[in-house]
């Protein structure tokens, strides 16, 4: 940037940067400086054939103003140049996190935008501006709560709001405005620049009051129509356990679905004078990132056929730009909407639902699929409407995000379509990219990488496994030690600022388990491990034993009790054992609060053991996984999502796998009795005891006893241990110790560190968003 330096240093002067006043200022006006000059290159209309449109119920983009400078080169100089005026460059990590998403899905969302535009790859992201974030999390005698996380409280600079293309999105109940901001995607070297749209809802009637009714003091009807216009967009995942919560589930997901499809049918007419709607695939690729856009098949549908095509070339079209990412297998993920619900959101959607029924119907039988053999395919099934399948049925692409969920996806999950439609079926292994995750949020290690192998990695992180010749080279294990405990160092300074003079060992092994909280990822087996290891402490019966530290961090959704009850007692089982004075120096437990990118930024960087523990064939993939071994963390996981690449990409020699694989878990559970395991194993039988013998206090009164029964007698709605804890908790206990005692070594657990990554270049988000362009959308 011309003159970046000299204007830089005007904005600066006078400011003190200790005042969040002065931040705010400064954050803004940095930010200023810099889209100022990205504008006239943003807007610049781009000479490509095709572009490919990304639709998103979540971004976890994080903060932006770091990533930005980074990618544009200018983030060491404006470091400089801040220090040079007496400021502290790091003042920015008090601006919030735009924290649009909930994990993985948002965070994946995040990543391919970054790498598609550091490829020169058109690629626009569409979603929601929520008003609020996922929420902020604070601990209360040891249970989550929850606060709005105001991610706009310093102002948002890097969001531009077009007033001039907002489009109308009607429901039953009336429409509402979608006001599109554009945040611009900037490319590693800043030579594209993308687009992420997310909309706004806005009430028609731009006065957002009725005067006459707040005359006749009738208040709460007086706002009626602007309150229920930004409720919309005001938070994502509204909890939705009632039916007021679906209602407002699917109102997001057609509001943001159909402002984009509009907005991109729009962009089309201007490039096609002509209109030739049957050419609108060749224009666009339209990416359903799982389920929540899946109602983009019939809004397609409704808007080609109101541009005069026919249902057969509509639904041709349709297909053809539509392709769809499966990210789960889990249920609850695979949406299903009450009919009767849907229409009463939607009703002038549902007929082109039953087109599309119509269609698969008239499919199956030209496959010979009549009668009941049709179930398992029916779009429209007993009072359901069944997204996943509307999408596979609608779309002419369907992925998986790591070889063994797509072969899950295959074999099991949607084996009939698979029969159906084999050619449509793909894997799509995720990655993350390396320019936040390694570049940006760990400079020390990027620089020991730059110094043996060169930068080329920034763009081509295959260029890593150049690190493997340094394997036995002691002067670079040592070094990659000594960078291990500066990122220790950092985090102990964060941790003790942000949980309340909590002091970390950093002469420890840091054991991480970071990852949003759900049963399947198994964070209560890994606390029922800490209190097996502090039971044998405590006997003494563990005597080889290097002091471990057991950092968590996880948020559970609102109306998610029975998560909320894992956080409490993993919080109980760190305030026994950091009090216990027979084993502090040895043990430590803490769960971080409000767990977050910026937070991940410093945690990752400093872990030693990546936990990745979920029961095999649950886990899609997994991003953390990645983003822990670019870090030189080393893996602790199950044969699952994508540790089974890492650790072939990597070697299993370098890694802890344990537990029972897929196969295994099919066989036994057929018969599986968690309460026959419990009987017979005291040391199973002790720790899973303490949720109900009064060792910790459980002031809710029910979620301790709920967790215990939940692993011995299964609910109404699961079997006993749903995801065997119990089966893998030796063989788990038995790798974690095994991993303890490998650290003592140093310089050969610097060399597994190493090689993990050496191996991670495969994992790169930049190598699968290459394959989606040439594969799926045909960029």
């Amino acid at each position: 940037m011309a003159n970046y330096t000299q204007n830089l240093e005007k904005i600066l002067q006078g400011a003190q940067g200790k005042r969040a006043s002065d931040v705010k200022r400064l954050y803004n006006a940095i930010s200023a400086l810099v889209m100022e000059d990205l504008e006239p290159r943003w807007q610049k209309e781009r000479s490509v054939k095709k572009t490919a449109c990304y639709l998103s119920a979540e971004f976890l983009i994080g903060r932006m103003i770091y990533s930005n400078l980074f990618n544009l080169g200018l983030l060491r100089e404006t470091r400089d140049v801040m220090a040079k005026n007496g400021l502290d460059p790091n003042m920015f990590e008090q601006i919030e996190d735009s924290a649009l998403g909930n994990g993985g899905l948002g965070r994946l969302a995040a990543c391919f935008l970054d790498s598609a535009a550091s490829r020169n790859l058109p690629l626009d992201g569409y979603g929601i501006r929520y008003r609020y974030g996922l929420f902020k999390q604070y601990f209360d005698k040891g249970f989550q709560n929850e606060i709005p996380d105001d991610w706009t409280d310093f102002g948002d600079p890097w969001s531009v709001r077009r007033e001039d293309e907002r489009v109308k999105v009607s429901f039953k109940d009336g429409s509402v405005w979608a006001v599109p901001y554009d945040m611009p995607v900037i490319g590693y070297g800043g030579k594209m620049i993308n687009t992420l749209r997310l909309w706004q809802a806005e009430p028609l009637d731009e006065r957002k009051l009725d005067f006459a009714l707040f005359n006749e003091q009738k208040y709460g009807e007086a706002f009626r129509a602007r309150d229920e216009a930004q409720a919309i967009s005001c938070v994502l995942y509204p909890n939705d356990d009632g039916d007021e919560g679906k209602r407002l589930r699917i109102k997001q997901e057609y509001f943001f679905t159909s402002a984009s499809l509009q907005s991109i049918i729009r962009d089309f007419k201007k490039r096609e004078p002509d209109f030739n709607f049957k050419k609108f695939a060749e224009s666009y690729a339209v990416q359903l990132n799982d389920t929540h856009p899946a109602v983009a098949v019939p809004e397609l549908l409704r808007l080609l056929i109101e541009e005069n095509l026919t249902f057969a070339e509509a639904f041709g079209v349709t297909r053809e730009t539509l392709a769809y990412t499966n990210h789960t297998i889990m249920a609850e993920a695979l949406e299903k909407w009450d009919t009767a619900l849907f229409c009463s959101v939607l009703p002038e959607i549902y007929p082109y639902i039953v087109m599309a029924q119509n269609e698969l119907r008239y499919a199956l039988y030209k496959k010979g699929i009549t009668g009941d053999a049709r179930k398992p395919y029916n779009i429209i099934d007993d009072g359901k409407i069944h997204m996943a399948r509307l999408a596979v049925f609608g779309t002419h692409s369907v992925n998986g995000v790591a070889e063994l969920h797509t072969e899950i996806l295959k074999k099991d999950a949607l084996k009939q379509w698979y029969k159906l439609y084999p050619k449509r079926f793909s894997n799509k292994t995720n990655g993350i990219t390396q320019r936040r995750w390694l570049g940006l949020c760990n400079p020390e290690l990027s620089e020991f990488i730059t110094r043996r192998i060169g930068d080329r990695w920034l763009t081509d992180l295959g260029e890593l496994k150049k690190l493997s010749s340094f394997a036995n080279d002691s002067a670079s294990l040592n070094a990659l030690n000594g960078i291990k405990r500066t990122k220790k160092e950092q985090l102990f300074w964060h941790v003790k600022f942000h949980e309340y003079d909590m002091e970390l060992n950093i002469d420890s092994v840091f054991d991480v388990q970071v990852k949003r909280l759900h049963e399947y990822k198994r964070q209560l087996l890994n606390a029922l491990s800490i209190l097996d290891i502090y039971f044998s402490l405590k006997d003494k019966s563990l005597k080889d034993f290097t002091p471990m530290t057991c950092l968590f961090g996880a948020k559970a959704a609102p109306g998610y009790h029975r998560a909320k009850g894992i956080i409490k007692f993993i919080n109980e089982i760190a305030n026994l054992i950091n009090g216990d004075k027979d084993v502090k120096d040895k043990l430590n437990v803490l769960f971080v609060q409000n767990y977050n990118v910026s937070y991940a930024e410093k945690l990752i960087p400093a872990a030693d053991i990546s936990e990745q523990i979920s029961t095999a064939g649950t886990e899609a993939s997994g991003t953390g996984n990645m983003k822990l071994m670019l870090n030189g963390a080393v893996t602790l996981g199950t044969y699952d999502g994508a540790n089974i690449e890492i650790v072939r990409e990597a070697g299993e020699e370098n890694n802890f796998i344990f537990g029972a694989r897929v196969e295994e878990i099919k066989k036994v559970s057929v018969k599986y009795s968690p309460k026959d395991i419990y009987d017979k194993n005291p040391r199973i039988k002790r720790v899973l005891d303490t949720l109900i013998d009064g060792t910790f206090p459980d002031e809710s009164g029910f979620m301790f006893k709920e967790l215990h029964t939940s692993i011995l007698q299964g609910a109404s709605w699961h079997e006993p241990d749903q995801y065997f804890l119990l089966l893998d908790f030796e063989d788990y206990v038995a790798a974690k110790l095994k991993a303890n005692k490998a650290y003592q070594n140093r310089e050969n657990w610097a060399r597994m560190c190493l090689l993990n990554i050496a191996g991670a270049g495969f994992f790169s988000s930049d190598r699968t968003i290459g394959e989606y362009a040439g594969e799926i959308w045909g960029l």
